[in-house]
C-alpha cells in the first residue's frame, strides 16, 4: 500500500512564526534596555599607528567599518546634538568630523600644527581645538565648519574645556605651566593664571566656579578659581595624576594615579584631599556609572579593571579584560562597559547589568565578555546613540 505525504501547513506555520518570535525575543535581550528600535549604538575608536578610527556596532557586536582620517587621531568626541563624531590630526594639523549614518569623513578643517583635543559648546554649536605647534585656538561653527573667532594661548597648549554655562574656555599650556581663560565667544584673552608644572587634563565644576588641572610631570593638581581666575591651591596627592573623573554633582573629583597604585578623592568644595584607595599595580582611567554608583578603573599592568562602590568606597573583584586595558568609556544607560587595550588590539565589552545585588552596596559580577579585534594601536574612544 502507497503512502501520500500530505504537508501539514498548519504545523508549518506555527513553527515558522514561534521561530521569528524566538529570533525577536533574543535580540531584543542582546539590545540595550534604553535602546528602542531604529535607534543605533556605536562606539568610535582611533587607532593611533595606521590613523584610521574603528567603527563598532554595539548591538551586533561588530566592526562595522575602518575610516582613515590622517595621522595621529586624537581628542574623539561625539558631538552632543549632530550625528557626527569629530576628532583631530595632530599630524595633519585639522580637525575632521565624521558622519554617522555613513561612517565617512565629511569635512576636514584646518586648525593649526599638531593639535591633541578639542571641546564642544554645551549646545553643541561650537567646537574648539587648541594648536599646541602654534599656541593657539580656534572655535569652529559646528553647522558650517567654519573658522568663527581664533585666539592665542600659551605656550604648547594641550587641552581646551569649555565652562558648562558656556561662557569660558580653559586651556592648559604644558611648556610655560600656565592656564588661558579666554571668552568663549570671541576667544578673547581674559586671564593667565600659573598651575603646578606642565598641566594637561582639565575638569571644570557643574556651576563652573572651578577647575582642577593635573601636572603631567609632578604630583599636584591645580585649583583654579573661574570667577576670581586665580590659583587657589596645589594639592600634592602622592602621586601624579593620570584622570580626573568628577562626580556628577561636583562634590568629589576621583583620581587615579599608576605612580602610587591608586585611587585619590579630593573634596572639590574644601580643596582638600579626603581618601586613598589601594587599587593595583597600574590604575590609569576610569569612568563613573552615576545611575548606578559605581567607578570603573583600568589597570594596564595587572590587565584587569576595578569597580568601586562610591558610597561605600568598597572595591570589587576586579575583571580581567585583557594585557594592557586603558581607556574606558560606557554605554548612554550604563549597561555595557567599553575598555580599550591598546596592547592587544582590541575593545573588551562588558555587561554591567546582570541583576546582581542592590546598587550602591556591592558592585553586581559582570556578565559576558565580548573582544572585537581594532586597528593598531588605539587610544581613544566615542559612544554615539543616533
Amino acid at each position: 500500500m502507497k503512502f501520500k505525504f500530505r504537508p501539514n501547513y498548519r504545523l508549518v506555520f506555527l513553527l515558522v512564526l514561534l521561530g521569528v518570535l524566538a529570533a525577536r525575543e533574543i535580540a531584543l535581550e542582546l539590545r540595550p534596555t534604553f535602546l528602542r528600535p531604529g535607534l543605533h549604538l556605536f562606539a568610535y575608536v582611533g587607532n593611533t599607528s595606521d590613523g584610521t578610527v574603528t567603527a563598532i556596532d554595539l548591538v551586533k557586536l561588530a566592526p562595522v567599518a575602518t575610516i582613515p582620517v590622517g595621522g595621529g587621531p586624537s581628542g574623539i568626541r561625539a558631538h552632543p546634538t549632530r550625528k557626527e563624531i569629530w576628532g583631530v590630526s595632530s599630524t595633519g594639523g585639522y580637525a575632521w568630523v565624521l558622519d554617522a549614518n555613513s561612517n565617512r569623513i565629511v569635512a576636514r578643517i584646518p586648525v593649526g600644527a599638531a593639535p591633541y583635543a578639542l571641546d564642544f559648546s554645551p549646545n553643541g554649536s561650537r567646537a574648539y581645538v587648541a594648536s599646541s605647534g602654534s599656541n593657539s585656538v580656534v572655535a569652529i561653527d559646528c553647522a558650517t565648519r567654519q573658522i568663527v573667532a581664533r585666539g592665542r594661548a600659551g605656550r604648547r597648549p594641550w587641552i581646551p574645556r569649555v565652562t558648562p554655562d558656556g561662557k569660558l574656555v580653559v586651556i592648559s599650556n604644558r611648556d610655560d605651566s600656565t592656564v588661558s581663560i579666554l571668552d568663549a565667544k570671541t576667544l578673547a584673552s581674559l586671564a593667565v593664571v600659573k598651575t603646578a608644572p606642565h598641566p594637561e587634563q582639565i575638569a571644570i565644576l557643574p556651576d563652573s566656579s572651578k577647575a582642577f588641572i593635573t601636572s603631567g610631570t609632578t604630583d599636584q593638581i591645580s585649583v583654579v578659581d573661574l570667577k576670581r581666575k586665580v590659583l587657589l591651591a596645589n594639592l600634592a596627592l602622592g602621586g601624579r595624576a593620570d584622570d580626573l573623573i568628577l562626580k556628577p554633582d561636583g562634590g568629589e573629583l576621583f583620581i587615579p594615579s599608576s605612580q602610587a597604585h591608586g585611587l585619590f578623592i579630593v573634596n572639590t568644595q574644601s580643596n582638600e584631599v579626603v581618601q586613598f584607595l589601594l587599587l593595583g599595580l597600574s590604575p590609569t582611567d576610569g569612568v563613573l556609572a552615576p545611575n548606578r554608583g559605581i567607578l570603573y578603573v583600568s589597570d594596564t599592568a595587572d590587565g584587569n579593571v576595578i569597580p568601586i562602590v562610591i558610597a561605600s568606597r568598597q572595591i570589587a573583584h576586579p575583571i580581567p579584560v585583557g594585557q594592557a586595558p586603558s581607556t574606558c568609556a560606557l554605554t548612554p544607560g550604563g549597561d555595557e562597559l567599553l575598555v580599550v587595550d591598546a596592547v592587544s588590539d582590541d575593545l573588551a565589552v562588558i555587561r554591567t547589568r546582570t541583576g546582581g545585588p542592590a546598587e550602591n552596596t556591592m558592585a553586581p559580577p559582570p556578565g559576558p565578555i565580548t573582544l572585537i579585534p581594532l586597528g593598531s594601536h588605539p587610544r581613544d574612544i566615542a559612544v554615539k546613540l543616533f
